[in-house]
């Protein structure tokens, strides 16, 4: 069976002699003139190299071997009229699309900062690998979008985003065979690949060191209270290291939510210091607040690092872009893209049932200017 390439529309030929007036003598090829080649379907690539379409078929998907002399006449006519497979035929031909999904529904009205660093990472990573990138933006359930995307196969793999502790999504996909990788972990995470920060230890670091300038009454900024209901994976395992923490050392410490924006950061100031107004050192895992989170605490007349100590895990340009700068553990999204990509094409290229791979990332304590020794405050 012959392979569907696309159907594209045959340029209008201009013959030899024109201007003449004279046709060109029939069976003649007729001349390329103009800069570019005269794109050409599937059917006319055959009259023109004298072979059936099987055969020019044969020859673009390597399925049933050809002679050397037809495969270079079949190749001179594409070279001359600027023949391309689309990638419905290339997935038709050799049973991939060269696509990968990234299922990546937002929180909110939009994506943060930090998410559009990631997605422009794994198109980045995937482009460097002759792969396109498709977007969806379906949610929990096995929704029309998530469906088309991997029911219909329209992508080779995917990769899956705003992993819940529990997760359909993931449970779903098990059971299809369907290649796909994780940013975050479930609470059963072995079975998968996946490329994950260790939210639970950064975040017991971050009151750590907070703890060793002297800070006793610490509040943890987290993500939106709506992704904790739902049971977002990072936020879940940063209260967890938040609250193993704090008891270890015998400290004080207060957890908030926070919205995905600057209002939101302003916001969680003037909550926290209701709750408790002797906080000295809070632990933010919120980049898109951090701004606002800055201001709240400028209009309450308190200063950083003198009154209030800031740290947490954001990407490293966020923390750069506050003043004084955030002391933290850099959120490297680049990173995290290039080695979601890795993984997901390994598992396309490797056998279905080799061992899953991990990567589990604790980046170092950066030390800027916004932490420092606790100030006693009445």
């Amino acid at each position: 069976m012959s392979n569907r390439f696309d159907e594209m529309a045959e340029s209008s030929r201009t013959s030899a002699q024109a201007g003449s007036g004279t046709p060109a003598p029939k069976g003649s090829r007729i001349p390329v003139n103009s800069g570019s080649p005269t794109p050409v379907n599937i059917g006319e690539i055959a009259r023109l190299a004298g072979v059936s379409r099987s055969t020019v078929s044969y020859a673009l998907s390597g399925k049933r071997p050809i002679s050397e002399r037809t495969r270079l006449r079949i190749q001179q006519v594409i070279d001359e009229h600027g023949f391309q497979p689309n990638a419905s035929a290339r997935a038709l031909a050799h049973g991939r699309t060269q696509t990968i999904g990234v299922v990546f529904p937002p929180a909110g009205r939009r994506y943060t900062d930090m998410q559009l660093d990631f997605l422009s990472a794994v198109i980045d990573a995937a482009a460097a690998h002759d792969h396109d990138v498709l977007l969806s933006r379906s949610g929990e359930g096995w929704d029309e979008a998530f469906n088309r995307l991997v029911g219909q196969r329209r992508v080779d793999g995917a990769i899956l985003m705003e992993i819940r502790v529990q997760d359909s999504r993931v449970d779903r996909l098990l059971g299809t065979g369907f290649p796909f990788v994780t940013m975050g972990r479930t609470a059963d995470p072995d079975a998968l690949s996946w490329v994950d920060m260790d939210w639970t230890e950064l975040t017991a670091r971050c009151v750590r060191h907070l703890a060793e300038l002297g800070h006793h009454r610490l509040a943890l900024v987290n993500r939106p209270r709506e992704l904790f209901a739902v049971g977002y994976e990072a936020a879940h395992r940063a209260v967890d290291g938040f609250r193993t923490a704090v008891a270890e050392l015998g400290l004080t410490g207060e957890i908030h939510h926070c919205g995905d924006d600057a209002a939101s950061g302003e916001a969680v100031v003037r909550e926290l210091l209701d709750h408790d107004p002797l906080t000295t050192g809070i632990v933010v895992l919120n980049e898109a607040a951090l701004v606002g989170l800055y201001r709240g605490l400028d209009r309450a007349g308190l200063s950083v690092p003198g009154d209030v100590s800031v740290t947490g895990v954001v990407g490293a340009r966020w923390a750069e872009t506050v003043t004084p700068m955030m002391t933290g553990f850099d959120n490297s999204s680049d990173v995290m893209g290039r080695l979601a990509v890795d993984l997901l094409l390994a598992r396309l290229e490797g056998s279905s049932t080799a061992k899953p791979r991990q990567h589990l990332l604790t980046p170092e304590l950066t030390v800027r200017a916004s932490t420092g020794p606790a100030q006693t405050r009445s």
